[in-house]
């Protein structure tokens, strides 16, 4: 039996915002299965905001990176029988022969029993931008209960789990986001405030709705509203970047130099990469899964259908178009 993957590569330079001309659906005869591989069909694929920065790594030509829920179809790998889904870093592609022992990256696992729930939580708050949200914040914020945490971005995939945690953990939680309908939204898991910050001034939002200051900031779109933020910080305040989003698709914003502010307050502002807790990755994903389950957890998708919209999906997500995470269905 013939194979043939569609494959959406990175055929154009990105230059500001993604437009369609930089991207081309290619297809590609596979070859006969071999030992130790598997072949994977794609259910779901993920867009996130990290494939544009990091697209820049890689020749034009290039299939463009991400993650995707699969089904093998195929296997002469055990640890991989035929049926199951997984989640792997494949790409932009329909369809993957792959052979896990022969990879150095990073490997592609079989997804936890998520009973009820469907498989595409596995790109979003049950795989990697859930414990973006749960490692990046916890290990770095350490919320502390009655402490005032804000988030921006929050509306996206991994903002909106940020603010619920901290929500379980006992905190004050503030979210930004980009449009009265995602404030209402956040306000619907719990959010104590929600500013909109193309229509309202940051900062004398922020003054109200955290008189007594900041203690945590989860930092998701970086820029001025990053700049804002830090000047309402507390002693001993603590800063988690995610992203930097706000600049993506431009050149990064001249904002004030915020040492003054970290000296004084004595500030701790650190970046990070989710892999870092690669060892730990099935305790985030069964911490938030049970979460869920109890009712404490609540998740939105954006989902796009088609596998030839990929590219669609990719510049709407960019441009903010989504609530919670962003898939597209094949």
């Amino acid at each position: 039996m013939v194979v043939v993957s569609r494959n959406w590569l990175y055929v154009k330079e990105f230059k500001g915002e993604p437009k369609e001309e930089n991207f081309e659906l290619v297809d590609e005869e596979l070859p006969t299965l071999q030992d130790g591989e598997f072949l994977a069909e794609a259910e779901y694929l993920s867009v996130d905001p990290y494939m544009r920065p990091y697209m820049g790594r890689y020749p034009v030509g290039s299939l463009m990176i991400g993650g995707q829920i699969a089904k093998i179809l195929q296997s002469k790998n055990k640890a991989f029988p035929e049926g199951v889904r997984i989640f792997g870093q494949f790409g932009w592609r329909t369809h993957t022969i792959f052979n896990p022992n022969k990879t150095q990256g990073e490997k592609p696992y079989v997804l936890p029993d998520f009973g009820s729930l469907p498989a595409s939580l596995g790109l979003g708050i049950l795989g990697m931008p859930g414990n973006t949200a749960y490692f990046g914040f916890l290990e770095i914020c350490d919320p502390k209960e009655g402490e005032t945490v804000v988030v921006s971005g929050a509306a996206g995939a991994v903002g909106s789990v940020v603010g619920q945690i901290a929500k379980l953990k006992g905190c004050q939680v503030i979210g930004i986001a980009g449009s009265d309908d995602k404030c209402e939204w956040l306000k619907k898991l719990g959010f104590e405030h929600a500013i909109n910050y193309k229509t309202q001034n940051i900062l004398e939002e922020l003054k109200k709705a955290a008189p007594k200051g900041i203690d945590c900031y989860f930092d998701n779109v970086g820029g001025t509203i990053t700049e804002t933020v830090i000047r309402l910080m507390n002693l001993n305040g603590r800063i988690s970047v995610c992203g930097t989003i706000s600049n993506y698709n431009s050149v990064p914003v001249q904002v004030a130099d915020p040492q003054r502010d970290f000296v004084f307050k004595q500030l701790k502002m650190q970046g990070f990469i989710v892999s870092r807790w690669g060892h730990r990755w099935l305790e985030g994903i069964n911490a938030n899964l049970n979460w869920i389950r109890q009712g404490k957890l609540q998740y939105e998708e954006t989902v796009t259908e088609g596998f030839e919209n990929m590219p669609k999906a990719f510049m709407d997500m960019l441009k903010g178009g989504n609530t919670g995470k962003a898939i597209v269905k094949v």
